[in-house]
């Protein structure tokens, strides 16, 4: 984002520095691709974001799909997984049902989503990542945050041009484009990002964060989801600006941390640091009740929101898990934990419940007079989805899949959903009724 006169930058070409102010092409390889902006130089937080993922990566493998519009899907009852940009002239968006999307471009190609092709994809546009800076902070298979400071003496250039350089190098050996987002902090990195999309280099300085923000809408903070962005709307704060205004005293005295929280994000203040991941040996979720509970059903309803929890963990991650284990703490405070072994990996709720809700049930019947303070759910034994053998039996063959194929169609429609409309727009009936659906952290 810039305003007033043409300031130096860079070429995103070539990546010539350029010091004439009112130059308007590069002057070395006449590019009119240029990256500007008054804190070029200083700033070295991005967001990363692959333009239209899955259609791109389908548009690279077919030519004849180039000037098409294309759409990632599933059948006439499925959702929209993404689209390409042509499509979207026509008002197709991901999460639309896909029925609704035939309707507005009749003539779109529709492709089925091959999740393991994009997972490769995806660890390719990693690897380019990870070679420029150890602090890479993967949210999805095609977005990720990236720290780029100290690396100017590495790659003998401002963090500016290096990512202008990885912009260029996944398009040539990768085949998609990403746009950039450079900013001060996640928060505003994040928002860049989206400024010139596709092929776009968005830049947000601290200057001007707080104008930016302004005339945006609640909802684009990370942590507003429906329910409060409903809430802040009930209670006048539509927009960044009614946040600005209030100031943090008010708004602490009405919302507590929440609200501090929310008055220096209205600020452009986010203190978040890129944290690179770990390999993780096992994903759980787990929560302690507000009294101790001794009932097989409300203990059951307890254990489904962190089932959805971990499997929408191992989703993101690009994970199946092969055992499921239960944790139980029971009111002396006594930890139980219980496995069972599945006979392939899963990323699915229902299977993950399943398998739990099986021993939490067995537990209970083994001692009826026992009560809990806290159940947690987790799924080890990670690998990519597919590559696991599959244990055998004793005549050799391996068992069946624990995963229902309608169970999987569904859960990939709530997905589809939720990722467009926030966590509580849609959840199954075992879910409902319970007062909350659990926030999700991206």
């Amino acid at each position: 984002m810039t305003s007033g006169p043409i300031l130096p930058g860079v070429c995103r070409d070539c990546f010539a520095r350029i010091e004439d102010a009112e130059a308007r092409a590069c002057p070395v390889c006449r590019s009119t691709r240029l990256a500007r902006h008054p804190e070029l130089d200083k700033l070295t937080l991005a967001h990363i974001d692959c333009d239209a993922f899955y259609a791109s990566v389908e548009k690279r493998d077919d030519p004849s799909l180039r000037d098409k519009p294309l759409i990632v899907g599933g059948g006439t009852r499925g959702v929209v997984s993404t689209c390409c940009y042509i499509a979207r002239r026509y008002g197709v968006r991901s999460a639309m049902p896909m029925f609704k999307a035939r309707e507005l471009c009749p003539q779109a190609v529709v492709i089925r989503p091959d999740m393991a092709k994009y997972a490769s994809v995806s660890r390719q546009v990693k690897a380019v990542f990870e070679a420029t800076t150890p602090l890479v902070e993967s949210l999805s298979l095609d977005e990720a945050f990236l720290d780029l400071a100290g690396t100017e003496k590495l790659h003998h250039a401002a963090p500016a041009v290096t990512l202008a350089r990885i912009a260029k190098r996944i398009e040539d050996e990768i085949g998609i484009t990403v746009s950039i987002g450079l900013a001060p902090n996640k928060l505003l990195a994040k928002l860049a990002s989206e400024l010139d999309k596709p092929r776009g280099y968005g830049v947000i300085g601290r200057a001007e964060a707080r104008a930016f923000l302004a005339t945006r809408p609640v909802r684009v903070l990370p942590g507003v989801g429906p329910r409060l962005g409903e809430r802040l709307a009930e209670d006048g704060f539509a927009r960044i600006a009614d946040l600005q205004k209030e100031g943090e005293t008010k708004l602490a005295a009405r919302y507590g941390d929440t609200g501090r929280w929310l008055a220096r994000m209205a600020e452009g203040e986010d203190e978040r640091v890129v944290e690179p991941e770990r390999e993780a040996k096992s994903i759980s979720a787990e929560t302690t009740f507000a009294r101790d509970l001794d009932d097989p059903e409300t203990l059951s309803a307890e254990l489904w929101p962190l089932a959805e929890e971990v499997a929408h963990r191992l989703k993101k991650n690009h994970l199946a898990g092969r055992t499921v284990q239960l944790k139980l703490k029971t009111s002396t405070f006594k930890i139980l934990t219980r496995r069972t072994p599945l006979p392939a990996g899963t990323q699915l709720a229902d299977t993950v419940f399943r398998a739990a809700d099986g021993m939490l049930r067995a537990e209970i019947a083994r001692d009826r007079r026992r009560r809990y303070r806290l159940i947690g759910v987790g799924a080890s034994e990670l690998a990519e989805p597919g590559t696991a053998p599959p244990q055998v039996d004793l005549f050799g063959e391996a068992p069946k899949s624990p995963d229902d194929p309608r169970s999987a169609k569904v859960e990939m429609a709530i997905d589809a959903v939720r990722e467009k409309f926030g966590n509580t727009a849609i959840g199954k009936g075992r879910g409902l009724g319970r007062g909350r659906l659990r926030p999700r952290l991206k």
